[in-house]
């Protein structure tokens, strides 16, 4: 089977001080995923590896880098899905987690539940001996300089994907050598949003999915949107009723912008490798990597490659 992973950095208006960044970022993020899979790993471990990547870089809003709530806290969401088993895992609301997208594989993997939130994910972070960080490590000069700026999440929510403040959800995507597909999704939200808000990222069907009959998704974009269409799922059902991976996310995100006027993107890969990138705000970056070729873009309809080095 063809191993592919694709990743994006979150679909807003990206501005240009933060492009470069943003496409460079994708890139190493995508690189790492693929040089899991290049050495026989599964789409699973793929995927945690390219989110942490993005987690761990402060140009985007999911664990370093992460984005203020109205009380000047940071809380995070992820989700992780196994293709093969349907096995999930997810958290929201957390705090002070550098790397949330792990914490949801543990709760996966080593609970009988799929998701926790807030104190109880953070108190499951303490016993299997996750270490916490200050909040300040998470948080940029620049998400302070900007989170002062605008202080009316109803304000903040109308001008999301037409002004320069961020909004920039990660995702990857990912299809091994096995034929397995996996997905996961972090983010820090929205900047301004309520305590306790919880998007679509950390939502089955929503934020992501992933299952071996059909293929994977992660969303970025309003989340309040994407919840209300389940964006995931219904891509996914797009795929299943026959129609191509391309075709099945824009049909997806089109019917998104007609029925609840809301803006986004996603990622998408089918087990036997077609995948897809695709936005209806003004910049996604993304990037994936397949067969000695890494793909790129950040504005519509672009799209540049790269020799894939190993």
């Amino acid at each position: 089977m063809k191993a592919v992973i694709v990743v994006h950095g979150g679909a807003w208006a990206i501005p240009d001080e933060l492009s470069e960044a943003s496409v460079q970022g994708v890139k190493a993020a995508a690189c790492e995923g693929y040089r899991v899979l290049g050495t026989g790993g599964s789409a699973l471990d793929a995927v945690e590896k390219a989110v942490r990547s993005l987690e761990d870089n402060t140009v985007f809003d999911a664990g370093h880098g992460a984005v203020l709530n109205a009380d000047g806290e940071v809380e995070l969401d992820a989700i992780i899905m196994d293709g093969s088993s349907l096995g999930s895992g997810a958290v929201s609301s957390v705090q002070n987690i550098a790397n949330p997208v792990s914490l949801a594989r543990a709760v996966m993997e080593k609970t009988d539940h799929v998701m926790l939130t807030s104190r109880g994910a953070n108190l499951f972070a303490e016993s299997i001996g996750i270490k916490t960080v200050p909040t300040d490590t998470l948080v940029t000069e620049y998400e302070k300089r900007e989170w002062e700026k605008q202080k009316k999440y109803i304000t903040g929510v109308k001008e999301l994907f037409n002004s320069q403040w961020g909004h920039d959800t990660v995702g990857a995507v990912a299809v091994d050598s096995y034929g397995n597909v996996a997905c996961a999704t972090s983010t820090g939200g929205i900047r301004h949003k309520m305590v306790g808000r919880v998007g679509d990222s950390p939502i089955i069907g929503a934020g992501g999915y992933a299952d071996n009959r059909s293929g994977a998704v992660s969303c970025t974009g309003h989340g309040e949107s994407i919840l209300k269409v389940t964006l995931a799922r219904l891509i996914i059902f797009n795929i299943e009723q026959g129609t191509e991976v391309q075709d099945a996310v824009e049909r997806s995100l089109r019917y998104m912008g007609e029925r609840v006027q809301g803006a986004g993107g996603a990622i998408a890969v089918s087990p036997s490798g077609r995948w897809a990138a695709t936005f209806t705000t003004e910049r996604m970056a993304w990037a994936a990597a397949e067969q000695g070729a890494l793909w790129y873009g950040l504005n519509p309809q672009e799209k540049f490659q790269d020799k894939l080095s190993q």
